[in-house]
């Protein structure tokens, strides 16, 4: 079992207002909505999730909530559709956990260079796009542009550049050719620090696969016209690219939002020993006015 970020301070916030309906954006393996689920016997969550496989196994640990949880496969940039579909106009709370889960590092799909896999990096087995067509059919400009833009890699014209070199000999395949070229351009002193050197790199490929800023950019932007007056947004994310764009939109959206948290809630020092994952991540909310 994944283990959710930030459960208590996240499912707290969200159940504050007393409200009934909530939409777990980023349902995982259940964790944040089997809180909510437990915390409010009168609660109802409609789950979003784009991986089936993740899709499975929440159906598997939610079991004992049957009637009380739907689940829909679709990219949560898609929640007024589901919401839809689902026959609801609004909700008094949406969560947004915008993390990459073990579940998914741990897989055969190329998320983390600690497991040798092809290069995949969908959350959506589904869609075209994967790790393997970025960074093999991506022009050298394009390429620099993501590392630098997703990844904030100062090496990105480098490592750019590295690939296209490598590429013409041999399509680079696996996770682990890519984290060993992406490592090699690094001084030999930067190589075993806390950071992997291909860190970054598999941060920005990640990005450009699946578009996860351009989803989190859409569905914070129809938010506000599907939480009910005192409804409830809380987002975590893990990176400062996703954290600042939560952060201007609640900054740009003070007609439809009171921001909660004047500075984004962190993990505990207890729950960064417990689980290291967490301890980049940081929560934002808000209340529909």
């Amino acid at each position: 079992m994944h283990t959710p970020v930030l459960l208590e301070e996240s499912t707290d916030l969200l159940l504050e207002n007393s409200g009934e309906l909530y939409l777990d954006c980023t349902l995982g393996l259940g964790g944040h909505t089997k809180r909510i689920l437990e915390k409010n016997p009168q609660a109802f969550v409609i789950g979003i999730d784009r991986d089936e496989e993740a899709i499975e196994i929440a159906k598997e640990n939610l079991k004992e909530f049957e009637g009380r949880i739907a689940i829909y496969k679709a990219d949560f940039a898609d929640l007024d559709e589901v919401l839809r579909a689902e026959g609801v106009e609004r909700v008094d709370g949406i969560l947004l956990d915008l993390g990459v889960s073990m579940f998914q590092l741990k897989s055969e799909r190329g998320f983390s260079f600690q497991i040798d896999a092809p290069l995949d990096m969908r959350m959506d087995k589904d869609q075209k796009l994967t790790a393997y067509k970025v960074v093999n059919e991506y022009s050298e400009k394009e390429l620099a542009r993501i590392l630098w833009e997703y990844g904030e890699e100062r090496l990105s014209r480098k490592i750019a550049r590295a690939i296209v070199q490598h590429r013409r000999e041999k399509p680079i395949e696996t996770t682990k050719e890519l984290a060993e070229l992406v490592s090699s351009l690094y001084p030999a002193r930067m190589r075993h620090g806390r950071t992997h050197p291909a860190t970054k790199t598999f941060q920005a490929i990640r990005i450009e696969v699946n578009r996860e800023l351009e989803s989190l950019k859409t569905a914070l932007g129809k938010t506000p016209d599907l939480l009910n007056p005192k409804g409830r947004l809380v987002v975590i994310s893990f990176h400062s690219l996703e954290d600042r764009i939560v952060k201007n939109f609640f900054r740009d959206r003070s007609d439809a939002f009171r921001i909660l948290t004047k500075k984004p809630i962190i993990p505990s020092q207890e729950e960064i020993a417990m689980n290291p994952a967490s301890r980049s991540a940081k929560l934002r909310a808000g209340e529909r006015i």
